[in-house]
C-alpha cells in the first residue's frame, strides 16, 4: 500500500478515498486493525478519520467556514498525513488502539498549524475521557486484562501475564534506573484483545516500547531486546534467553549454512569451512549491542530468508558476510573470524551491498560503477545496457555525459541536427525506475556533464517541477563537472564559452593547463568565425544559474574537474570525468573502462580512548582495525560478481578500494568538541590523517605479500608522491588558489621509503561515502555529518524510527533537566537546544545540529580531510537562511581549499527557520517535523553570484536517502 503525498495541498485521488467508506481503496488497509476502548477489535477504516477531522473543523468554525473547498483539502492533507504515519509504524500490518489514532490525529492537527482545531480536540478528548471514568469504563478495561486469552500454535489459552512481564524484565535489564518495565507492560496490555495470537503479542510489547523510546533513548535497546526475542522465536523455533544463546548460536550456525545452501542463496564453498569453529566462535552478548532502528534494518532488509521467514540471526549475519570475504584466504577460518570481529564489534562496517550478498551465489559487493557514455547511439544504448545490468545488483552509478554532442549539432550519418543530451537522461531515468535494484531498492543514477558543454543550461534544469516533462529527470540525480579555469574566470569576471563535444572533443580528456590551453585556441576559433555552433556568456551569469538552480532544486551537485584529476594517482593511464552516485569515488573511465569501488567505513567513536587530557585517537586499535578493513576491501575485487566485463577488467587492472568514516559527530561528543569550532577541525585533520596513513600501509603490506596493482608502474604512488604531496601540483597547475593547512604529525618519509620498495596493491584506497544505512545499523551519525537533530524521526523501509540523542540526555540528566517538559521542547524546536533557555551555552555548541553550524565549519573540516584522501568525500553542505552571497561564498571556498567535490545543498524554509530559534548566523535548525520522512524546503530567495538576483518561490524539495524511505543507496 502506498499513499501519495506529494500534492501541496493533499488533495490527490489517494485522500479522497478516505472519505469513501467501502471504497476499493479500503482493501489496500487489510491487516490492519483497530482495539477499541472496550477491547473489541475492528478493520481499519481511514475514512472514520476524516470524518473524526471534519466534525473537528466542524466544531470549530461552524458550518460554513467548515464546507469550502480548502477545508475539505485541509481534511484530506491531514488524513493522509496521520494514515501514512500509522501504517508505516507498522510496515506489515497490526492493530492500533484507539488512542494511538487519536494521537497521531493531535499531532497532524498541531503539526499543521491548525492550532485552535487542536485545542478544541484536546478539550474534546479530555471530557471523553473524564466521562468514561465516570460509566465505569476503565475498570471494565481493567478487569479484561485477567480473562484475556491468547491464540498460540492453533491452541486457545489464557495469556500468562507472568511470563510476559519477566520478558519484558529482561529487555529492561541493565539498562540504568530510567528503562522500566511497568509502562512497556501496561502499554501492552493495552493494545490486547481476547483472542490475540501469540505473536501479535509480542509485537504488541515491540510497539510499546517503542513508543518510549522519546522519554529515555535506553528504551531503544530494551525494544532490541524484544525484537531479538521474537527473531530467535522465529529462527529456533522456541523461545531461547539471552543466557541459552552462546551455546545455541553454535549448535544453529552449521544447520544455518546448511540451510542456505539448500534454498540457494548461500554459497556452496562456505560448507568448506571448519563450521563448528566458526559458530563457536560466535560472541552473543554482541546481540545487545543494538539499538532498535539498527537491530530492524537488519530484520527487514539483511537477514536471509527462505519463503519470507528469517533464517539468519545477528551474529550468524556478520559471519556470513566475514565467511564470504575470507573464501580465498590460506587460513580462511582465521580470517573469517578476524572479519567478523571488526564487524560484529562495530568498529568496522562494510557497504550495504557487501552485506546484502557476500557469501551468496551471486556475490555482488561493490556499491559504485563509473562510465563514460560515447557518442554514438551504439554507445549510448550499450551504456544505458551497463547501467541496467549493474543496478539489478544494488550498484549505484554515476555516468559521464560529456562526449555526447549537444543540441543542434551536426549528425552526419543522417544530415540532420542532434536532439542533445537532455532525453537520453530521460530514458536513463527511467531505465533506473524500471530496474529498481533487483526489487532491493530504488535504482539510484547520476548524471555528470562538464560546463563547457552547449546543453549546460537545460542541464541545470533537469529536476524543476516546471517546463516541458519530456526533459526533465526527477528520479535521478545530476553535478556539474567543472573545470579551474571556469571557476577563475567567475572570480576575475570573465567570459566563458560553450560548446558541443562534436566541435572539441579534447576537451573531454583534458585537465589543467593542457585544458587551458585547447579552451582558449578553440575560442579564438569562435572568434575568426571557425565555429559556428558555440554560445558565450559572462562567467558569472552561468556560476549564478548553477547556483540558483542548485538552491531550488538541489541539483546539480557541485564538485570540480581539475582537483580530481590533478591529485589522482593515476593520471598516468587515463582521465577522472565524472564522480559517483555519492560524490566521493574519482577513478578513470573511458569507452573500455567502467571504474568499481568496494566500501567500507572505520566507526571513529569506536577508536578513541583515555588519554592524559581526555579522550584521544586510539592510533593502536586504528592501525589493527584499518588493516583488517583493507583486507577484506581487497578480497571484494577478487571475489565480486561483475555484470558487465569493462568492469571486472578494469577493477583486476587497477584494485581501487574506499574505505570511509563514520561517526565522526560521536567521536566529537567524546571529546566534548563543537563542531563549529578550531578544535573539530583540528580533529578531522589529525584523524583522517590516521586513517590514511594507516589504510596507505596497509595498501603496501598487502603489495608485499601479494603483488602490485598492474598499472601501478607511473603512478603518482610509484613517483613518490602521496595525496598530501599532489597539493602542491593542484596549486601549480591553479596558480594559485589553494589555500589549505599542510600540518602533518605522522611518519610519511616512512611511508614513502615503504611504498618506493613494496609498491602499492590499490590503486586508490580512502573514499568518505555517506554510510547512510550502515551507520543506523551500527548507532551512529552518518558520515563526516553534524548532528541532524537531537530527538528525530528517521524513516526508512522499515517505517518510522524515534532516535534521541544518548549523549546530550546523558549530560541533560547530570544537571537535572531532562524531563516530559525538555522532550516537548525539542520536539517543538526541531531537536535543537538553540531556544531552550535554561540549558547552558556550552551544551548548545556542543550539541549544536546541522543548520546551526555556519558551514564554513562543514568546509574547513572537509578541506583538512582531503588533504589527505587520495579520491573524495561526500560532505552535504546545510545552510540555515540561505542566500545568493552565501551560497556564493562557501562554493567559491570550497574551491579555494582544495576540495574535489560537494554532495547535496540542504537548505531550510525561513519560516521553519522562524520557528527553530532566533536569527542568528549559524544558529539555525532544521529537522522536519513531517511525519512521511524529512523534507527540506527551501527559502524564498534565489541564489546569487556576487549581487542580489530576483527573488524565486519557495520550494519544498525531497532530497536523497536520509530523506526517502524508499532509497538507501549509498549504503
Amino acid at each position: 500500500m502506498q499513499i501519495h503525498a506529494t500534492t501541496p495541498t493533499g488533495s490527490s485521488a489517494a485522500a479522497a478515498t478516505f472519505r469513501e467508506p467501502g471504497s476499493a481503496a479500503q482493501a489496500q488497509f487489510q491487516g490492519y486493525q483497530i482495539i477499541r476502548r472496550n477491547g473489541a477489535v475492528v478493520a481499519f477504516e481511514p475514512s472514520k478519520i476524516a470524518v473524526a477531522l471534519m466534525k473537528a473543523f466542524l466544531a470549530v468554525h461552524g458550518t460554513s467556514g467548515a464546507a469550502s473547498a480548502s477545508v475539505r483539502e485541509t481534511v484530506d492533507a491531514l488524513t493522509e498525513a496521520v494514515v501514512r504515519a500509522l501504517l508505516r509504524s507498522r510496515p506489515s500490518g497490526g492493530t492500533f488502539h484507539i488512542e494511538d489514532v487519536q494521537d497521531h490525529v493531535e499531532l497532524g492537527l498541531m503539526r499543521g498549524g491548525h492550532h485552535e482545531v487542536a485545542r478544541a480536540y484536546v478539550l474534546y478528548r479530555e471530557r471523553r475521557a473524564q466521562e468514561r471514568l465516570r460509566q465505569g469504563e476503565a475498570q471494565q478495561a481493567a478487569l479484561l486484562d485477567h480473562g484475556i486469552s491468547v491464540v498460540d500454535n492453533g491452541q486457545r489459552m489464557p495469556l500468562d501475564l507472568g511470563k510476559l512481564s519477566a520478558l519484558i524484565s529482561s529487555a529492561c535489564a541493565d539498562l540504568g534506573d530510567d528503562v522500566k518495565p511497568d509502562p512497556i507492560l501496561a502499554e501492552t496490555k493495552r493494545n490486547l484483545y481476547d483472542g490475540v495470537p501469540m505473536d501479535e503479542v509480542y509485537k504488541a510489547a515491540i510497539l510499546a516500547a517503542r513508543t518510549l523510546i522519546e522519554k529515555d533513548p535506553g528504551y531503544t535497546r530494551a525494544t532490541a531486546r524484544l525484537l531479538l526475542h521474537t527473531i530467535r522465536k522465529e529462527i529456533v523455533g522456541e523461545e531461547v534467553t539471552q543466557a541459552e544463546m552462546q551455546t545455541r548460536y553454535a549448535e544453529y550456525f552449521p544447520t544455518f549454512i546448511k540451510k542456505g545452501v539448500q534454498a540457494e542463496l548461500l554459497d556452496e564453498k562456505l560448507q568448506q569451512y571448519d563450521l563448528a569453529k566458526l559458530g563457536a566462535a560466535l560472541k552473543a552478548d554482541r546481540d545487545l549491542q543494538f539499538d532498535y532502528l539498527g537491530l530492524q534494518t537488519l530484520y527487514d532488509r539483511y537477514f536471509l530468508h527462505v519463503h519470507g521467514t528469517r533464517i539468519e540471526m545477528p551474529q550468524a549475519f556478520f559471519m556470513r558476510v566475514a565467511m564470504g570475504l575470507a573464501l580465498n584466504e590460506i587460513d580462511r577460518e582465521a580470517r573469517a573470524i578476524e572479519f567478523y570481529e571488526v564487524l560484529s564489534t562495530f568498529d568496522f562496517m562494510s557497504s550495504t551491498p557487501t552485506l546484502f550478498n557476500s557469501g551468496t551465489r551471486r556475490s555482488q559487493l561493490s556499491s559504485c560503477y563509473l562510465t563514460t557514455v560515447s557518442d554514438d547511439l551504439d554507445g549510448i544504448y550499450e551504456a544505458l545496457k551497463e547501467n541496467a545490468l549493474l543496478s539489478k545488483f544494488a550498484g549505484g552509478l554515476g555516468n559521464d555525459w560529456t562526449p555526447v554532442r549537444a543540441l543542434g549539432s551536426h549528425i552526419k550519418g543522417t544530415n540532420g541536427k542532434s536532439q542533445g543530451v537532455v532525453p537520453f537522461l530521460k530514458v536513463v531515468n527511467d531505465t533506473a525506475v524500471a530496474v529498481n535494484q533487483g526489487g532491493k531498492r530504488k535504482g539510484a543514477v547520476c548524471a555528470y556533464l562538464e560546463t563547457w558543454h552547449l546543453d549546460i543550461e537545460e542541464f541545470l534544469e533537469l529536476r524543476k517541477n516546471t517546463g516541458d516533462d519530456r526533459r526533465r529527470t526527477h528520479d535521478m540525480n545530476t553535478a556539474n563537472w567543472i573545470p579551474d579555469l571556469f571557476m577563475r574566470r567567475v572570480i576575475e569576471g570573465g567570459d566563458w564559452t560553450l560548446f558541443s563535444p562534436s566541435t572539441c572533443p579534447d576537451l573531454h580528456d583534458l585537465f589543467g593547463a593542457a585544458f587551458e590551453k585547447a579552451y582558449v585556441e578553440y575560442e579564438a576559433k569562435v572568434d575568426r568565425g571557425e565555429i559556428k555552433l558555440y554560445k558565450r556568456m559572462p562567467a558569472k551569469d552561468l556560476w549564478r544559474k548553477m547556483l540558483t538552480m542548485l538552491f531550488e532544486t538541489g541539483h546539480p551537485w557541485i564538485t570540480f574537474k581539475d582537483a580530481c584529476n590533478v591529485r589522482s594517482p593515476q593520471q598516468h593511464v587515463g582521465v577522472v570525468h565524472s564522480s559517483n552516485l555519492c560524490t566521493e569515488i574519482t577513478l578513470n573511465t573511458n569507452d573500455n573502462e567502467i571504474a568499481v569501488c568496494n566500501l567500507g567505513s572505520v566507526n571513529l567513536a569506536q577508536h578513541l580512548k583515555d588519554g592524559p587530557n581526555g579522550k584521544e585517537i586510539d592510533h593502536e586499535k586504528l592501525k589493527k582495525t584499518v588493516s583488517t578493513a583493507m583486507r577484506m576491501l581487497d578480497n571484494v575485487i577478487d571475489i565480486n560478481y561483475y555484470a558487465v566485463k569493462k568492469a571486472r577488467d578494469s577493477n583486476l587492472r587497477h584494485r581501487p578500494v574506499g574505505l570511509g568514516i563514520m561517526g565522526f559527530q560521536d567521536a566529537l561528543y567524546q571529546l566534548r568538541t563543537a563542531y563549529a569550532s578550531d578544535g573539530a577541525v583540528e580533529f578531522a585533520d589529525r584523524s583522517m590523517e590516521a586513517v590514511c596513513y594507516y589504510a596507505y600501509w596497509a595498501s603496501t603490506q598487502l603489495a608485499e605479500e601479494r603483488g602490485r596493482y598492474s598499472s601501478y608502474r607511473g603512478s603518482l604512488w610509484d613517483r613518490g608522491i602521496l595525496p598530501i604531496d599532489s597539493l602542491n601540483l593542484l596549486a601549480e597547475a591553479r596558480g594559485g588558489y589553494v589555500e589549505v593547512d599542510r600540518s602533518a604529525t605522522l611518519d610519511w618519509d616512512a611511508l614513502r621509503a615503504r611504498i618506493a620498495q613494496h609498491g602499492m596493491r590499490n590503486s586508490n584506497c580512502v573514499a568518505i561515502a555517506p554510510t547512510a544505512t550502515i551507520s543506523n545499523i551500527i548507532g551512529v551519525d552518518a558520515s563526516i555529518e553534524p548532528c541532524f537533530g537531537n530527538l528525530s524521526v528517521k524513516s526508512n523501509l522499515s517505517g518510522e524510527f524515534t532516535v534521541v540523542n544518548e549523549c546530550l540526555v546523558r549530560d541533560l540528566k547530570k544537571l537535572g533537566l531532562w524531563d516530559d517538559v525538555m522532550v516537548m521542547d525539542l520536539k517543538h524546536f526541531d531537536g535543537s537546544l538553540r531556544r531552550i533557555d535554561r540549558v547552558p551555552e556550552e551544551l548548545k555548541a556542543l550539541y549544536a545540529t546541522a543548520f546551526e553550524i555556519d558551514p564554513v565549519w562543514l568546509v574547513e573540516a572537509a578541506a583538512r580531510r582531503q588533504k589527505w584522501i587520495d579520491q573524495a568525500q561526500s560532505l552535504n553542505i546545510y545552510m540555515a537562511g540561505a542566500s545568493g552571497k552565501r551560497l556564493d561564498e562557501t562554493y567559491k571556498l570550497a574551491w579555494q581549499r582544495g576540495l574535489k567535490t560537494t554532495y547535496y545543498l540542504r537548505t531550510m524554509g525561513a519560516t521553519h527557520a522562524e520557528k527553530s530559534t532566533v536569527q542568528k548566523a549559524g544558529q539555525l535548525n532544521a529537522v522536519s517535523s513531517d511525519v512521511g520522512g524529512y523534507q527540506a524546503a527551501v527559502t524564498a530567495a534565489a541564489p546569487q553570484a556576487e549581487v542580489a538576483v530576483d527573488a524565486a518561490p519557495a520550494t519544498d524539495v525531497k532530497f536523497c536517502a536520509i530523506d526517502d524511505p524508499g532509497c538507501e543507496a549509498c549504503q
